[in-house]
Parts: structure tokens; C-alpha cells; sequence
């Protein structure tokens, strides 16, 4: 669908569920939100500590027209010149406004950090994050999986939003560690697993996604399916994770007899295109990708 979209097709899909619904992009990092992340909160990023500071400030309230909103009453948005009241008073300004300042992709816990609102407390806890060591500890960490544990550490992310973020700081050039080296299954991914396998052979719902990821490519060739790759990028196990997570959610509405122990039953956000054209795609310079509008096969692929 994305890469019908970048072409101008006219239609993207004839699935009515893919052509109503909001989904995430197979490849996370594609992803709109992904996106500005890479190339405007981290790629415009020249300090060690603003890199923590800005990916974990961005990732808290997860929408792009907040931190718009931040950019506008702050300017360029340092941890040298934080100032917590200047900015408590321009996201509650936003809120009273009737704008969301939190993305409802997923639950954000309410840090007990005594103040009265919430992103109050959120901002008190990311200055806890750039004081009391944390930040250093976060710049120290050795692989993916260490820098997962130290978020782990931090009062209210809980497992799955300190994997989410250990991605997104890993996104920047300074810690550069393989995908590949680690993943944890949210709760959404392992809903999805329970509606993919009724017996998934005594296999770690991690295994399961690993699996996934190392068996990929061979499955879309023994099933003559022409998946187009991000640009010759193979899928990688974040990207799995995220696709259990899709998984579940479109068989709330395909097959909602399927029960994969998260109680959700229908899908919250509707989809609708956005206007104008897609900005132009960054991805780590690590990647060593070279977006182009040369899909191969994707005329050809049928969904």
C-alpha cells in the first residue's frame, strides 16, 4: 500500500478492513510518526545527553503536532535549556485548547511522581531520567539488550515502552547496535501469536518472532508471495513484533471468534489518507538504503 501510494496509484487496497482502519507500516521504522522521529527529533540532534533527552521527551507524548506545538513556544528543544514551567505551561496551553497532547497508539502510565497532571509528571520523571544518572547510564550501555534493561529501570515504562525506546534511541548513529540482537513480544504481538498458532510447539513467544524473521524470506518464496522489502532491507525482529501486533488487531475485525487473551474486540482508529504528497523517507545512515521510486515487482502484487 505504501509503495502504490508513493507511485499515485488510485487505489491502494481493495481490502475493505486495510482500507478503513489504521495499521502500522510492515516495516516500523516507515512509519509516519517513525519517521519525523529519525529525521527531525534525532537526525537534528548534535549532543549526547539532547539525543536521550529529545527521543524520550518526543516518545512520551508520541505525536508529531506536540512537539510542533513544543518547537513553537520553546524553540529548539535542548536538555540545556529545559525549563519544566515553561514547559508544563505549553503543553497544558495545547490540552486547554482541545488538542490531545498523548498519542492513543498506546497507554502511557501516569508516572506517581506527586504532580497534579499528568504531564507534569512526565516531564518531572524525564528530568528525574537526565539527573540522577540515567542518562549516562543509557549512553553506556553496550548492545541493545543493556539499554533495554537500564529503561526497564525507569518507574513506570514497564517492558514493553522500554523496548519501544531502546528502538528509538537505537535509531541514532550513536549506538548503531543490530535488530537483530533482541526483541521482547508486547502485549499486543503476543495476542497476535495466540491467534496465528494454537500450539506453537512449547516455543517463548521472542522464538516464535525470531523464527518469523530468520524464516521469512524462504516462506514468501515457497508461497509465491512478491513482498516488496524496504528496499532490499529484510524484515527484522522489531518489524515482526509489530506485525503480530497488526495481525491482532485486523483479525478483531476478520475473525473475531479468535480470542488471543487481550480483550480487545474492535479497532480504535479509522484511516484516512493524508493530504499532499509523502515527505521524503530517512532511514539510518547504517542502513545504507537508497529509497527510489523502482518498486520491481510491486505492480504485480495482489492484495
Amino acid at each position: 500500500m505504501l509503495f502504490r501510494r508513493l507511485r499515485g496509484d488510485a487505489v491502494l487496497t481493495r481490502d475493505p478492513i486495510l482500507r478503513a482502519h489504521r495499521f502500522t507500516n510492515a516495516y516500523r521504522a516507515a512509519d509516519r510518526v517513525t519517521q519525523f522521529l529519525i529525521s527531525e527529533v534525532v537526525g537534528k540532534t548534535e549532543r549526547e545527553d539532547d539525543l536521550v533527552f529529545r527521543v524520550l521527551l518526543f516518545k512520551t507524548f508520541n505525536r508529531i503536532e506536540t512537539w510542533r506545538a513544543l518547537e513553537r513556544a520553546i524553540g529548539t528543544v535542548t536538555w540545556r535549556e529545559f525549563n519544566s514551567h515553561a514547559y508544563v505551561s505549553a503543553l497544558t496551553s495545547v490540552r486547554d485548547g482541545g488538542e490531545p497532547i498523548y498519542s492513543n497508539a498506546y497507554m502511557m502510565p501516569n508516572p506517581p511522581l506527586g504532580q497534579a497532571m499528568k504531564h507534569e509528571n512526565h516531564l518531572a520523571l524525564l528530568e528525574r531520567i537526565m539527573r540522577d544518572g540515567t542518562c549516562l547510564r543509557i549512553l553506556a550501555a553496550k548492545n541493545l539488550e543493556g539499554l533495554y534493561r537500564i529503561l526497564l529501570d525507569v518507574p513506570s515504562f514497564g517492558r514493553f515502552l522500554a523496548f519501544q525506546y531502546a528502538i528509538d534511541l537505537n535509531y541514532s548513529d550513536y549506538f548503531s547496535f543490530p535488530e537483530s540482537q533482541f526483541v521482547v513480544a508486547g502485549p499486543g504481538a503476543l495476542s497476535g501469536i495466540r491467534k496465528c498458532f494454537s500450539d506453537a510447539d512449547d516455543l517463548e513467544p521472542t522464538d516464535v518472532i525470531r523464527v518469523m524473521s530468520e524464516l521469512a524470506e524462504r516462506e514468501f518464496q515457497r508461497l509465491g508471495l512478491r513482498f516488496p522489502s524496504l528496499w532490499g532491507r529484510p524484515l527484522q525482529l522489531i518489524d515482526c513484533q509489530n506485525l503480530f501486533c497488526e495481525v491482532d488487531k485486523y483479525a478483531r475485525v476478520a475473525h473475531p471468534e479468535l480470542d488471543g487473551g487481550a480483550g480487545r474486540t474492535r479497532i480504535k482508529q479509522r484511516y484516512a489518507i493524508s493530504k499532499g504528497p509523502l515527505p521524503e523517507f530517512v532511514f539510518p545512515r547504517r542502513w545504507e538504503l537508497s529509497p527510489t521510486l523502482s518498486f520491481g515487482n510491486v505492480s504485480r502484487i495482489t492484495i
